[in-house]
């Protein structure tokens, strides 16, 4: 590979990470190594080098950057994914190589709204109604604490299952984003869904949930994104592709 070629490490996982990559192979002037965490089996396929798997830490994260050569790292993991973006901060400060933070922008609530604002999710799953019915979509490394509510009715929604028993109140339902306005109505429908839980992910692909929450006028427990030290660079791919050609001009 040539020496004036750029190698970029993307922090991946969301479908702009995908995008990015995407763009950026068809750049001569680079080279892209997407991370994936490893959580799910049969991600979304990306175009380039894929890792998949842990760093170990910040540590393992500046080894791997020095190994490799990266002239550059954008952080465009999910909005959620807060130790790996620290650790992706930490470690383009101490070894001086640019760190771009991606993250879209929130959902906003607008009119024909029901939204009860929740910090974590552990304050989601106590603010379910007794006795209601709760579509339940913050995947499944976080559902335990809705599992352990057994006078409410759960559908969780999830990639792939969770690592431990499902109770007798709760069903797991397996699908993968985007899913369409129609098909989300109907699932609430059919199982007469009294509640919606979800975290503020923004972006399209499953944002028809909540437009059919809204139509239906069920209400929503929405859990904000947690706080970070510092603001995202970018919130589009287009935006974080500028940024990239002026951080390695």
């Amino acid at each position: 590979m040539p020496s004036e070629v750029s190698r970029i490490l993307i922090l991946g996982g969301t479908r702009e990470a995908r995008e990015l990559a995407g763009y950026l192979e068809e750049d001569a002037r680079y080279h892209v190594i997407t991370s994936l965490a490893g959580r799910t089996a049969a991600p979304n396929e990306v175009t380039g080098e894929i890792r998949s798997g842990g760093f170990g830490g910040v540590e393992g994260l500046m080894e791997f950057t020095r190994k490799k050569r990266i002239a550059l790292i954008v952080d465009a993991t999910h909005p959620f994914a807060v130790q790996i973006s620290a650790n992706a901060a930490d470690a383009g400060a101490r070894t001086g190589i640019p760190c771009l933070r991606l993250e879209r922008a929130p959902w906003a609530e607008r009119k024909g709204d029901n939204w009860t604002h929740m910090t974590d999710i552990k304050a989601a799953a106590r603010a379910i109604p007794q006795g209601a019915r709760a579509l339940v979509t913050v995947g499944r490394q976080e559902v335990a604490p809705f599992f352990a509510r057994r006078d409410i009715r759960v559908l969780a929604r999830m990639i792939e299952p969770p690592e431990f028993d499902v109770p007798d109140n709760a069903e797991v339902l397996l699908a993968r984003p985007p899913f369409s306005l129609k098909r989300e109505r109907a699932l609430l429908e059919a199982k007469r869904i009294e509640v919606l839980v979800s975290k503020n992910s923004g972006g399209d692909a499953t944002y028809t949930k909540i437009e059919a929450a809204r139509a239906l006028g069920l209400p929503v427990i929405m859990i904000a994104r947690p706080d970070r030290a510092s603001p995202a660079a970018a919130s589009c791919v287009g935006e974080i592709l500028s940024l990239i050609g002026r951080s390695l001009d």
